[in-house]
């Protein structure tokens, strides 16, 4: 999902794309389990939107899970971008299952710096919203952006339920030097400050 209009999907699911895309040469999936029982992933991650591998995994830390679904094309990687809808990567549906609760980090095109929020988990989705704005950053939960599909892999938690954070290309460039691939490997204040609230949220849920 993209906040100025939807991606022109090339695939369906995974296993679609998996015909065509080679792992290791045009995609790569990371993953580690924690022991909270909450898992932060990034579907669209590496350079489908870049930089949201990056915020999942700082956010996920040694406590969550952490999963990301990586495009490593040189170029034309929104073609890997999977609607959230049928995300079906058998890892990552694998995790979502397993968890308590599931929070995706997904990165938008808005040129605003700004979070977009949605999920079927309102009482997290609040937490993450107040903790968000706290530290500072704007936040908007509308329609648009609900994250409500039953399918949606935000939601594919025990409960059924989850969050989905849609970080804007305005926010995501403050993150880090740029968002080119070898720029991401330093990131800014912006960046911990993001992770740290989302983290302090998911402590208080």
């Amino acid at each position: 999902m993209t906040c100025s209009g939807k991606y022109m999907d090339n695939y369906k699911s995974f296993h679609e794309l998996n015909k065509t895309e080679k792992a290791g040469r045009d995609y790569r999936i990371q993953w580690r389990i924690g022991n909270s029982g909450i898992a932060i992933m990034a579907p669209h991650g590496g350079e489908i939107e870049p930089g949201t591998t990056e915020i999942a995994d700082a956010i996920a830390g040694g406590q969550h899970s952490f999963y990301s679904f990586e495009g490593l094309k040189s170029q034309g990687n929104l073609k890997l971008h999977i609607p959230s809808s049928k995300f079906d990567e058998p890892v990552g549906i694998d995790i979502a299952r397993q968890s308590r609760k599931v929070l995706t980090v997904h990165g938008c095109r808005d040129p605003k710096a700004i979070v977009h929020i949605g999920g079927k988990d309102s009482g997290l989705k609040a937490k993450i919203k107040a903790g968000l704005r706290r530290a500072g950053f704007a936040v908007l939960e509308s329609r648009r952006y609900a994250g409500m599909h039953s399918n949606n892999i935000c939601n594919r938690s025990r409960t059924g339920q989850g969050v989905q954070l849609e970080i804007s290309l305005g926010l995501r460039r403050q993150m880090f030097p740029a968002l080119a691939r070898r720029r991401r490997q330093r990131v800014t204040l912006t960046f911990h400050q993001l992770a740290a609230a989302v983290k302090q949220a998911l402590c208080e849920g």
